[in-house]
């Protein structure tokens, strides 16, 4: 897809959206890094394994891709539009804001 739309979310919005449930976190870090820390509730899909299809299981949902600083969630969101999907929410500060913002961190996967 030569010109994915990609929304862009705040951290104040990811943080309400986590609080309330209002919104899947799509976590597409390998899953080394998922494991040594993830944003409460987000589901692990890592890029290098990414399969759009897979995510038909939160069809409905309000899905907000992230990953470690937001290179490999847009190209997650690229790879999903291409695949049909109406997506384009990603985090772009990633699990480093995240983290750094002084968030819950949930670990172990």
């Amino acid at each position: 897809m030569a010109n994915p739309t990609i929304t862009t979310v705040d951290l104040d919005t990811l943080r309400d959206g986590v609080a309330d449930g209002t919104l899947v976190v799509v976590d597409v870090r390998e899953p080394h890094e998922f494991v040594a820390g993830a944003i409460p509730g987000s589901i692990s899909m890592p890029l290098s394994r990414f399969d759009p299809a897979e995510l038909g299981a939160h069809a409905g949902s309000r899905m907000i891709f992230s990953c470690a600083a937001g290179v490999r969630s847009a190209r997650a969101i690229e790879i999903a539009q291409a695949s049909g999907l109406d997506l384009h929410e990603h985090f772009a500060g990633g699990f480093r804001e995240w983290a750094a913002s002084g968030e819950p961190v949930t670990k172990g996967g």
